[in-house]
This record gives C-alpha cells, sequence and structure tokens, in this order.
C-alpha cells in the first residue's frame, strides 16, 4: 500500500524527510532568507545551514536591506560613492602613514646648516685673502732692531689720488697733486696689556738712515740728515719710512698697513656712516670741513674732510692726528659691530672697499688685519691707550721728540708692558 499522494513514490522525498523520520517538517518550514540586524560582524559570516540537496545555499541580509557584504554595495554605509577607495570595508586593508623621524630630520638639517657655513666662510676667506694687495716688502728694510713681546702695526694714511676722477677730486677737496706721501702715520700695539695707538706727527724732526732702495736695490749710506718724517715716504716709499721709523725709535714694526684718500671716504660708505662727537665747531676751505659742535653721522666725504683738517684746529697737527685717532677707532669699532658682521648686504661690500684700497706688506695675513681692527675698536671702547709721540719741542720748524720719553714709551711696548708715559 503506497501512503504517499499519487504521482510520488519514495525516490522523490528528498533527503530532509528520510524514513523513520519523528514527525515531518511542514512546507512553511523550509528554509527562508535569514535576515539578521544590526551591525555584522567584520568580515563574511557563516554560509547558511543546507536545506538540502539541490537546494542553493542563501545569501546573507547582513544590513536588513537585503544587501550583503560580499555582494553589491551601495556605498551608503561609509559615505562613499560605489564602494569608492576611502571606505573601510571588508576586505580593504588599511595603512597608517608612519610617523616622522624628527631625530633623523634634525640632524640632517644641522649637518646642511653646517656645511653651507663652512663652504660660506672658507670661499669668503679665499675671495678677501685674494684682494689683499701685498706690494711692500719688509724683507728690504735694513739693519733693523730686534723683536719684542706683542705686535707692532704702522697705519698709513696716504694722500694718494690714484683711481680718482676729476670729479671726486673736487668733491673730495684733495687737488690734483702727482705721487703719493703720507698725511698721517700712527704706530698700533697689540699684546696682552691691552692695545696702544700712537700717533707721529707729520712734520717729527728725523733722521734719514742708511737705506737699500727699494726699487734700485742700491744702497744709500746715511749722511746725518734730519728732515720731516714724511718726506721719507716722498723719497723711497713704505720701506725707507719703515726703515726711518725703525731707526729712530729702536721699536720693530711687524707690519704695515697704507689706505688712500678714495678708499677711506668708499668705508665709511659701505658701513654706512660713523657717529662722531666732535668737540668744536670746524670750518675748513682746503680740507671741505663745515661742522658744527655736537653727535652726528659722517658719510665719506665728511669723514675725509675731518681727519685732514689742520689750520682750523689751535694745535694744527698734533690736534689733526687726535682726531684721526679718535675716527679711526670709532671706524674699527663699527665695522666689528653685529649689524655689519651678520649682515651679508654690509659685509661684502665694506671688506670690498676695504680690502679693494688697502696695501698691506707681503706677510700680512687676514687674521692679522682681523686683529688689527679689534685692537682699534677696544682703543675707542676705553680698553687701550691712545696718545702722541711725546713732543719737546721744535726744531727748524720741526716737531722734537721727547728723547727720555720716547726711549722709555719703547722699552714698555717691546716688553709689553703697561704704557705708563703720556704724549702730547
Amino acid at each position: 500500500m503506497n501512503d504517499w499522494p499519487e504521482g510520488w513514490s519514495g525516490d522523490n522525498r528528498g533527503s530532509g524527510y528520510g524514513r523513520g523520520s519523528a514527525s515531518a517538517r511542514p512546507e512553511s518550514a523550509r528554509v527562508m532568507r535569514q535576515v539578521r540586524r544590526g551591525t555584522p560582524p567584520p568580515g563574511p559570516g557563516p554560509s547558511a545551514p543546507p536545506y538540502g540537496a539541490g537546494v542553493p545555499q542563501q545569501p546573507s541580509y547582513a544590513d536588513g536591506q537585503g544587501h550583503g557584504g560580499d555582494g553589491y554595495d551601495s556605498g551608503y554605509n561609509t559615505g562613499q560613492v560605489y564602494g569608492g577607495g576611502g571606505g573601510q570595508g571588508p576586505g580593504r586593508q588599511v595603512r597608517d602613514r608612519p610617523a616622522p623621524n624628527w631625530r633623523r630630520r634634525i640632524k640632517w638639517t644641522a649637518i646642511t646648516v653646517v656645511t653651507v657655513l663652512v663652504v660660506t666662510t672658507v670661499g669668503t676667506y679665499f675671495w678677501a685673502d685674494s684682494k689683499l694687495n701685498r706690494e711692500v716688502d719688509l724683507s728690504k728694510v735694513i739693519e733693523r732692531p730686534g723683536a719684542g713681546e706683542g705686535t707692532n702695526y704702522l697705519i698709513v694714511g696716504s694722500d694718494s689720488r690714484e683711481g680718482m676722477t676729476d670729479e671726486q677730486k673736487k668733491d673730495l677737496h684733495t687737488g690734483s697733486a702727482e705721487g703719493k706721501r703720507t698725511d698721517s702715520m700712527m704706530i698700533l700695539h697689540t699684546g696682552d696689556n691691552g692695545a696702544t695707538l700712537i700717533s707721529l706727527p707729520r712734520d717729527s724732526d728725523v733722521e734719514i738712515p742708511s737705506f737699500v732702495g727699494s726699487e734700485s736695490g742700491k744702497k744709500y749710506p746715511g749722511t746725518g740728515r734730519h728732515t720731516k718724517l714724511n718726506a721719507a715716504y716722498a723719497e723711497d716709499g713704505p720701506e725707507l719710512l719703515v726703515r726711518t721709523i725703525e731707526h729712530n725709535t729702536g721699536l720693530r714694526l711687524d707690519h704695515y698697513v697704507e689706505i688712500g684718500f678714495a678708499g677711506f671716504a668708499n668705508i665709511v660708505d659701505a658701513v654706512g656712516g660713523v657717529e662722531m662727537d666732535i668737540p668744536q665747531d670746524i670750518k675748513d676751505k682746503k680740507s671741505g670741513a663745515d661742522f658744527k659742535k655736537g653727535k652726528q653721522t659722517l658719510n665719506g666725504e665728511e669723514a675725509l674732510a675731518f681727519v685732514r683738517t689742520r689750520y682750523a684746529l689751535a694745535g694744527s697737527d698734533l690736534d689733526r692726528t687726535k682726531n684721526q685717532q679718535k675716527f679711526l677707532s670709532a671706524l674699527a669699532s663699527q665695522v666689528a659691530t653685529p649689524s655689519t658682521v651678520l649682515n651679508p648686504f654690509k659685509l661684502y661690500p665694506t671688506m670690498g672697499a676695504g680690502l679693494d684700497s688697502l696695501i698691506v706688506d707681503k706677510d700680512m695675513g687676514l687674521f692679522d688685519l682681523a686683529s688689527m681692527f679689534w685692537a682699534m675698536k677696544s682703543v675707542s671702547g676705553g680698553e687701550g691707550t691712545s696718545m702722541n709721540m711725546p713732543i719737546s719741542g721744535s726744531v727748524g720748524g720741526n716737531l722734537k721728540w721727547d728723547d727720555a720719553k720716547v726711549k722709555k714709551l719703547v722699552e714698555e711696548l717691546k716688553n709689553d708692558e703697561k704704557v705708563t708715559v703720556s704724549g702730547n
């Protein structure tokens, strides 16, 4: 007897209703679509259990709207249209950007800065060194005194008009005389007891000793001839000037530095002017000076007029040398300020103007030049001493040095002792 409906046999019953089952499952109990509410767990979920042979596995509706994680992505949950690249959907790997290595960045920045500074410094040194005019050969000077302690510089301001146009000569009131003469001469001593700046009046009475001509190489014997100090320079240039000063003082000069009219004015303009406290009204047609008493900033033209003025001063050349000392010390102080040294737009024009116009000895280096400027700055700051060569009177219209005071002064300088001698 067949208990199954007509047309059914045992072979058609399917695996879900096997023989011997305690009870038959009703038709409505067949597997329905699985609807999961709420947020699905990350990654694909487990598939629905099989209903039986021939019944396909049903998709899981994870979002409650008939859209599963493996199928169509509407993009509404992530804010991306059609599953755009910014979402964090299933199967998408998120890569975090590594944190910056600040220690490494600081290290390489420091290395770069140091390298640039070193290259710039070395380049500046060789550029500046190449611009020095090493024209004076002190090896030509004969019968020199023994070297003492410290360093002695001979600083000369010449009235050279070389390279100046007629208009510049007119503006600077220099005249048009040919050749070169010394307009000022100073000895700067540097050592452990501070700096001492000593002016040598150009009208000083000195003996011209025996010497070897700087150009001819011929030896000229001394005759005991006396003349003004600036005549030695006019006769045979820097070498004879050094020989004459050493012979009359007994002090060895280690370096020579000279600057002309145009170079002096250019340096002052390059540094932006120099502030001076002028003690009195000054008006001198020959130098072009026209100043009122008080503090004021002098440009190159005004500065040159100030240091050349002597006819409007009561002490004539002695007062002029004092003004020259004050101004050169103030100029050195201005050049050595941070506003000049740390400003390349000011430093390089100042260095260029100065180095182009300086004439130095063959052994002079940039460090020697820098040492000279720092020593002059210390004089203006009150840490050093400035004075004129001690004078005892006059002879034949020339200024005669006080021999006793000069001897003591030279001994103190040679031994690098504190100077106790006073000048005029």
